[in-house]
């Protein structure tokens, strides 16, 4: 698969983990540090690449503004290794989640997944 860790998602770890399961991983850090929510989508659309963010505004852009988006998974507050740890599970559980496009949230407590088609 691949992906878009945004500036705020960009954990050394998190892109570690994914390069080592042979993910093809763009790192905004390195890519695009000062890039906008809308350049980073934009990106990300283009690449086929699922973003990996915490940043909550890429709600907005895709349910508000109705911007096209690829699957985008948003962590809430979570250690770097809690993020890793749920981003295998995802991979493991959910690839074809990922692959349609669909938002994903991710928190302590769950997995919410929500089709791209709602």
């Amino acid at each position: 698969m691949k992906f878009l860790l945004d500036v705020c998602a960009a954990s050394r770890d998190m892109w570690t983990t994914l390069t080592d399961l042979g993910h093809d991983v763009l790192s905004a850090m390195e890519h695009a540090p000062r890039a906008s929510d809308e350049e980073l989508l934009a990106l990300a659309v283009a690449e086929g690449r699922a973003l990996i963010t915490e940043d909550k505004d890429f709600g907005e852009l895709v349910f508000v503004r109705r911007l096209p988006h690829p699957c985008i998974i948003r962590f809430g507050d979570m250690s770097v290794l809690d993020k890793v740890s749920a981003m295998l599970q995802l991979i493991e559980q959910e690839s074809e989640a990922i692959e349609r496009g669909n938002i994903i949230v991710v928190t302590r407590e769950r997995i919410r997944i929500r089709d791209q088609s709602d």
